[in-house]
């Protein structure tokens, strides 16, 4: 029996009911108007002929897989973001029609920029929580595995800091921002995995912490003495390890932005480097609706370059590419062979002694006291 427009008795909105192909329907079309609902009727019944025929695959949509995507597990905020803004550019269009110009029409449609964004833009916003909906939905059956063109990012000089830097950089930071800098550079933590540190996985007398990855697995880091000195001067010892100023108090914790970029110290992070005298550039514009001019200081350097300054601190005093790779929680040895070699012989006696605290004899790391002398 084919499907045909039903009134049910105490309902307002209207219902399809019938067969196809053995299938039993009986579904609310979602409005009281039998125009819109024989559109229903008609879109619904080819669709589950199409299904009955050629199978689920051809049916499936992007937001139906949206939806088992979020309910698998918990998505971070960034990830929600991205996916709410595929969401309304895709809709309900079916994953097998999804392909490479769908992907460039997505570029144009989403991003401030469209085609004309940068190729880390286009892979962060759209390309890479696309391919993880449709890789999610390949290992259902739902669609084919994607194959997508990615924007070629080009290679960038990896910098990272000397030990003279590192300490002028610790030096010139906010006093609540100074213990984190050290951890950072003192560790080759991420910076999520910092953020996220709490003091249940903190031992000090021990001199070694625990931090979880993006991959739910933890890691054990040994703590050098600056890390522990930084840490040991903190007023508390409950709840998140590191915290942001607010206004005159600390606060409880960093929001959490899902991604490793620093943004959640951008401001702290930007004056420190200032201060320090590393590179960057005066950012100068009119904020909408202004008349006065906004200047502020953008560094060349991000947070991330302290993991490449233990990455190449550690190299320099171990010369072990695999304990390096272990430590530091990358997944293969490739990936660290760039760190080999970076940083030269001649600051390897300083990297010890910035890491053993023994160079630094007028500084006390805290997050209420001045680092410097005067300060």
């Amino acid at each position: 029996m084919p499907l045909s427009v039903v009134k049910r008795k105490g309902r307002e909105s209207l219902y399809i009911r019938g067969t196809v192909r053995g299938q039993s329907i009986y579904e609310c079309a979602g409005t009281p108007d039998p125009q819109q609902a024989e559109a229903f009727r008609a879109k619904r019944e080819a669709e589950l002929w199409e299904e009955s025929v050629y199978g689920k695959r051809a049916v499936v949509t992007f937001a139906s897989a949206v939806s088992a995507y979020l309910e698998a597990e918990q998505r971070s905020e960034t990830t929600l973001f991205h996916i709410e803004r595929l969401l309304r550019h895709f809709g309900t269009r079916k994953l097998n029609a999804i392909k490479q110009e769908d992907v460039d029409q997505a570029y144009k449609a989403i991003l401030s920029k469209g085609a004309a964004a940068a190729p880390a833009t286009k892979l962060r916003g759209v390309l890479t929580p696309l391919r993880a909906i449709l890789e999610f939905a390949a290992l259902r059956d739902w669609c084919d595995k994607p194959a997508f063109a990615s924007p070629k990012i080009p290679r960038t000089k990896m910098q990272f800091l000397r030990p003279n830097e590192a300490t002028d950089l610790v030096n010139e930071a906010a006093p609540h921002v100074r213990p984190l800098l050290v951890f950072l550079i003192g560790t080759g933590a991420r910076m999520s995995e910092a953020l996220e540190l709490d003091w249940r996985d903190v031992d000090l007398p021990a001199a070694r912490v625990v931090v979880w990855q993006k991959q739910d697995t933890e890691r054990h880091i040994d703590l050098p003495p600056v890390v522990v000195l930084a840490l040991s001067g903190l007023p508390h010892r409950e709840g998140r390890v590191f915290r942001p100023y607010r206004g005159q108090a600390m606060g409880d914790a960093y929001h959490d932005t899902g991604r490793n970029g620093g943004g959640q110290i951008k401001n702290a992070w930007a004056y420190a480097c200032k201060r320090s005298g590393l590179p960057g550039r005066e950012r100068i514009w009119i904020p909408k609706g202004s008349l006065t001019e906004k200047r502020t200081f953008v560094p060349d350097l991000t947070p991330h370059c302290l993991r490449h300054t233990w990455a190449t601190w550690h190299y320099c005093i171990h010369r072990d590419l695999l304990r390096l790779k272990e430590e530091g929680g990358w997944q293969t040895i490739g990936i660290v062979t760039r760190y080999a070699k970076k940083m030269p012989d001649y600051h390897r006696e300083g990297v010890i002694r910035w890491l053993a605290h023994t160079d630094w004899p007028d500084i006390v790391l805290t997050c209420q006291i001045g680092a410097r002398k005067g300060n």
